[in-house]
C-alpha cells in the first residue's frame, strides 16, 4: 500500500535563549543543548526538513511570547515553516508571531481560556495558519483531560469535546500528545490518535511526544496522520537526520 508522506516537524524549544528539553513539561526537569537554535535549524533544513516548530518555553511561563527574536532570526536565515507556539493568549501576540516570520501559530491555553476569540483566528486569519494545541493526561478514555499552561495546570475538560467544538468552527489542524509519554521514548499515543481521525475526518493530525525510533514515524504514516513532531529523539541520538530523510524527499 502507498501512504502519502508524512510531514516531519522538528521541534526546538527555546529558554533562556537556549535549546531545552523539559521531561512532561517540567521546568525543574530540564535538558539544555549546547547547539545554537539558527545552527539547528540549519542542519535541518540542509536535509530537506521544510517545516519547523519553534515553542518559547519563557512565554509559556510568562503568559506571553518572549523570543520574538529567535523566531525572526530563524526565519532570516531560513526557508523553514516555522510554526510558533508558547505564550500566546491574545490577536496582538498572533500578529506579532506573522510579522516576525511565524507561518502557523499554535495555541493551547487560549483555545481554553479565551475559546471564541481563538475560533475568531480561524476564520481572520485562515485555517492553514492556526493550529489548535490540545494535550491530554493519558490515552485511556476515562483519562482524555486537556491540560494548558505548558501542562502545568489540568483541566476537566474532554479531549474530544474540546476538539468538537472547533472542529464545528473549520479547525483544519490540531497538534496533540499523550503528556505522559512526552519525553520518556516510549512510544506515540497510537490509539488516541486512531480515535481521534476516526471521530473527526479530514482533520490534519499531528503527532507530538513519544516518537523515539524510526519505526515510530512509518507507524504514523500508515495510520494516515499529517505530520509528527519530534525532538528528544533527535537530540539524544534515537533518530538520526540521514534516516529522516527518506520521510521528506520529494515531500
Amino acid at each position: 500500500m502507498q501512504f502519502r508522506k508524512i510531514e516531519i516537524i522538528p521541534s526546538i524549544s527555546i529558554l533562556n535563549n537556549k535549546i531545552t528539553r523539559l521531561k512532561q513539561g517540567d521546568f525543574d526537569q530540564e535538558q539544555v543543548y549546547p547547539e545554537s537554535p539558527i545552527d539547528l535549524a540549519k542542519k535541518f533544513e540542509d536535509h530537506g526538513i521544510r517545516s519547523l516548530q519553534l515553542v518559547d518555553l519563557d512565554g509559556t511561563r510568562a503568559g506571553k511570547p518572549v523570543n520574538y527574536h529567535i523566531l525572526e532570526a530563524i526565519a532570516g536565515h531560513t526557508n523553514l515553516e516555522i510554526d510558533f507556539a508558547g505564550g500566546i493568549n491574545t490577536d496582538g501576540g498572533v500578529n506579532k508571531a506573522f510579522d516576525h516570520g511565524a507561518k502557523k501559530i499554535t495555541a493551547a491555553t487560549a483555545a481554553v481560556n479565551h475559546r471564541t476569540e481563538f475560533a475568531s483566528w480561524i476564520i481572520s486569519y485562515g485555517r492553514e495558519k492556526i493550529a489548535l494545541g490540545a494535550d491530554a493526561i493519558s490515552d485511556t478514555p476515562e483519562g482524555r483531560r486537556v491540560a494548558i499552561q505548558g501542562w502545568q495546570k489540568g483541566t476537566q475538560i474532554d479531549l474530544f469535546e474540546h476538539v468538537e467544538y472547533f472542529y464545528s468552527r473549520s479547525l483544519k489542524f490540531l497538534k496533540t500528545s499523550d503528556i505522559s509519554k512526552e519525553g520518556q521514548a516510549e512510544g506515540p499515543a497510537f490509539n488516541l490518535y486512531r480515535d481521534l481521525m476516526d471521530k473527526f475526518p479530514g482533520i490534519k493530525l499531528i503527532a507530538s511526544g513519544g516518537v523515539h525510533r524510526i519505526e515510530d514515524i512509518e507507524r504514523l504514516q500508515e495510520i494516515g496522520l499529517h505530520g509528527v513532531v519530534f525532538g528528544r529523539a533527535y537530540y539524544e541520538g534515537m533518530i538520526s537526520l540521514k534516516e529522516i530523510e527518506r520521510f521528506v524527499v520529494n515531500q
